[in-house]
C-alpha cells in the first residue's frame, strides 16, 4: 500500500531544473506555487497509517516521493536525520512520524508518547531547516484542544482549558510540535505549517486492542465475537460521547491542499465537520461486520472527552470537502483488514 523506498513516482528532473525550483508564474508578478509540480517531498512516517496514504495521494499527482524505514534510520536521532535530509535535499518535509495509541496506551505508557514524540519533532523539524527545506507541513492531533472545548472547536480553542487527562503527554508533545513550527517561521522566515486532524480511520489502521484507536477496535472485537459466536460484545464507556471520523485518503487530499495552498502561523483543522456518538459507530460497525449480537457498556471505564468536533471552516474556504461516506469508509476498511489477516 505504501511507496517503495527512494522511488521517483513523478516526473523526475535532477536539482537545479524546474522540478525543484519555484515553477515559473504564468502572470507576471503572481506568486510561485508553495508545492511546485514535481517537487521532492520527504515523507517522514511513510509505514503508519497517515504517512502511507499522503505518500499515496503525492505519487498519484506527480510528485517525487521519498522515505526510509525505520529499520534504516530512527527519527529520534537527530544527527542522522538531519544527514539524511541534506542529502536527500527535499523540496518539502511531511512530518506524519509519530507515536500513536489509544486511551490504553497512553494511560500504560506515558513517557514514550511524551518523549518519543518530542524527539521526533525536534529532529524532523530542526533537521529540515538546518538542511534548507523551505516547505514543511507537521500533522498534529484534534487531542491537543482543551476537554471541555465549546463545539466545533476552532483553531483558537488551542491552550484555553484543561486537556483529557487520559491523553495528556500526547497531546503536550503536539502542542510544542505546534510552537516549533511558528518558532521557525517567525525566527527565520520558514514555510513551514501544521494541521490537526480529526479522528482517522482507514486502510494501513493498528487493530491491535492494546494500542489502536476506537474505530479499527471496535472492528476486530466484532470480527472476533461473530467468529467465536459470542452473544454480546462489552464496550468500554457509556457510549455517550461523541466523536467526528475522517477517512485517511480525505486527509492524504488535505495535506496536499494546504502544502499547495497555505502558508500561515495558524494550525488548520482537518475533519468532515459531522460526528456522532460512540454507540451509533458501534452499531454501524456492527452492522458492517454481520455480527448478530448484543452491545453492552462497562461504565466503570473511561470516556474521554464528551465530545470533539472540529469547525473545519478555514480549510472548508480552501475547497475542501471529504469524498468518503463513513459507512462506506468502514467498509473499505474492513476489507483491507481481512486481506492482511
Amino acid at each position: 500500500m505504501t511507496p517503495p523506498q527512494n522511488t521517483q513516482t513523478g516526473p523526475a528532473a535532477p536539482h537545479g531544473t524546474a522540478a525543484h525550483a519555484p515553477a515559473p508564474s504564468s502572470e507576471a508578478g503572481a506568486a510561485a506555487p508553495l508545492l511546485p509540480p514535481g517537487a521532492r517531498v520527504f515523507v517522514a512516517g511513510h509505514r503508519g497509517l497517515v504517512g502511507s496514504a499522503v505518500a499515496r495521494r503525492l505519487a498519484e499527482e506527480g510528485y517525487e516521493v521519498r522515505t526510509r524505514d525505520r529499520a534504516d534510520l530512527d527519527l529520534r536521532d537527530a544527527d542522522r536525520t538531519e544527514s539524511l535530509l541534506r542529502a536527500e535535499r527535499p523540496d518539502a518535509v511531511v512530518l506524519a512520524a509519530a507515536k500513536v495509541g489509544g486511551i490504553m496506551a497512553n494511560k500504560t505508557f506515558p513517557v514514550p508518547f511524551l518523549e518519543d514524540n518530542l524527539r521526533i519533532q525536534l529532529s524532523v523539524l530542526a533537521g529540515a531547516h538546518a538542511a534548507g527545506v523551505g516547505r514543511l507541513l507537521f500533522l498534529g492531533s484534534s487531542c491537543i484542544y482543551p476537554k471541555h472545548a465549546p463545539q466545533p472547536i476552532s483553531e483558537e480553542a488551542l491552550l484555553t482549558g484543561p486537556l483529557e487527562p487520559t491523553n495528556e503527554p500526547y497531546a503536550l508533545a503536539k502542542i510544542a510540535g505546534i510552537a516549533q513550527v511558528r518558532a521557525y517561521r517567525e525566527q527565520y522566515g520558514r514555510s513551514y505549517i501544521s494541521a490537526m486532524p480529526t479522528n482517522l480511520y482507514g486502510p494501513g489502521d493498528t487493530f491491535d486492542l492494546q494500542t489502536s484507536h476506537v474505530l479499527p477496535a471496535l472492528i476486530r472485537r466484532f470480527h472476533e465475537a461473530k467468529r467465536d459466536g459470542s452473544r454480546q460484545v462489552v464496550l468500554w464507556g457509556s457510549g455517550t460521547p461523541r466523536r467526528e471520523f475522517l477517512h485517511v485518503d480525505d486527509l492524504a487530499r488535505a495535506c496536499v491542499l494546504l502544502l499547495r495552498e497555505y502558508d500561515e502561523a495558524t494550525p488548520v483543522n482537518v475533519g468532515c465537520g459531522e460526528d456522532l456518538t460512540i454507540a451509533a459507530l458501534a452499531e454501524t460497525v456492527r452492522e458492517v461486520v454481520g455480527f448478530g449480537g448484543g452491545i453492552g457498556w462497562d461504565t466503570s471505564r473511561p470516556d474521554g472527552t464528551p465530545r470533539k468536533l472540529l469547525d473545519v471552516t478555514r480549510l472548508f474556504k480552501l475547497g475542501f470537502r471529504p469524498e468518503i461516506p463513513l459507512r462506506e469508509g468502514i467498509e473499505g476498511t474492513y476489507a483491507w483488514w481481512r486481506d492482511q489477516e
